[in-house]
């Protein structure tokens, strides 16, 4: 099976590196779904995005992303994220209790973070 160089990464950290056969994002311009020998493109994340990348051994990486840029080359693909948390680190209580909160912003991480953990919104 054909594989590339996935990259996750944050302003403040790399949240994963490695091999990949599958990567979804959310951009500006929609969903999109990358595998190897993609066509090189740059596509701004959404605010509030879930990225989730399938490793060459299977294992599926979920990540809540706030802003950014996803950078696609044949065999590399590089998530920049202004700020991500990985699904494991997510404290959907918190989450949960962000919907709560009055600015925009806030409640859109809170919503991306349970999409990420897998908990509905």
């Amino acid at each position: 099976m054909a594989e590339m160089s996935v990259q996750l990464v944050a302003v403040e950290r790399r949240l994963w590196s490695g091999t990949g056969t599958f990567v979804v994002a959310q951009t500006t311009e929609g969903e999109i779904g990358i595998m190897p020998g993609h066509e090189p493109l740059l596509g701004q994340l959404v605010e509030g995005g879930v990225v989730t990348i399938t490793a060459a051994d299977g294992e599926k990486i979920t990540a809540a992303v706030f802003g950014g840029f996803l950078s696609v080359t044949a065999d590399t693909v590089s998530v920049l994220a202004e700020s991500a948390q990985l699904s494991s680190e997510i404290d959907v209580n918190a989450a949960r209790s962000g919907l709560e909160a009055a600015d925009a912003d806030e409640r859109a991480r809170a919503q991306a973070s349970l999409r990420a953990a897998g908990q509905s919104v």
